[in-house]
């Protein structure tokens, strides 16, 4: 989720970023940690020979080496789950870009996870920027990426999409408010 404040002046543009607070997120964390639960609980009853989930019996599961799979499974279900939830929580990959013709300056800040380098800020100068890059991953999971070319340190990822129709609209936009050229790639 972003949002674009082009308004405040035609020299500045701020994009907010919610990068870890989506909803699929959310519903990815809840999925997993049901599941995992369910895993874990199949795998414990098979080991206590007692149904703790009505859905199965626990006969039918023998502990070695079906249930320790699934105990297996359930417990590591739990950790992607928890680490899933901690990044909702510190709000992993939000931040802004703020882009300013008037001072010609670019920041990008984003949050990390906690630490020493929880805060990232990127600044460097407005006419330092080369060109807007769209790389397109295609397959099953497309994937476009769209980020800066800076001189002398390379490309800096701004926003990664599935969906193609937003990630040209954003490109094309902010190309025509830094006046450099798009490449896709």
């Amino acid at each position: 989720m972003s949002w674009q404040s082009e308004h405040l002046s035609e020299h500045l543009w701020i994009e907010l970023i919610a990068e870890s607070g989506k909803k699929s997120n959310f519903c990815w964390a809840f999925i997993l940690f049901l599941g995992s639960w369910g895993f874990l609980l199949v795998g414990i009853s098979s080991y206590l020979d007692r149904n703790l989930i009505s859905l199965f019996a626990s006969q039918q599961i023998i502990f070695f080496p079906q249930g320790i799979v699934m105990s297996f499974y359930g417990i590591a279900g739990l950790f992607i789950s928890s680490y899933l939830c901690c990044t909702i929580w510190w709000n992993v990959g939000s931040g802004y870009d703020r882009f300013d013709r008037k001072e010609g300056i670019v920041c990008i800040f984003r949050l990390g996870f906690p630490g020493k380098n929880r805060r990232i800020l990127l600044r460097f100068l407005m006419k330092d920027i080369q060109s807007i890059r769209i790389k397109v991953n295609e397959g099953l999971y497309a994937r476009h990426v769209l980020s800066l070319e800076i001189r002398g340190q390379g490309s800096i990822p701004l926003l990664r999409t599935a969906e193609t129709r937003k990630i040209e609209q954003k490109a094309a936009k902010l190309a025509y408010f830094l006046r450099v050229p798009i490449y896709i790639f």
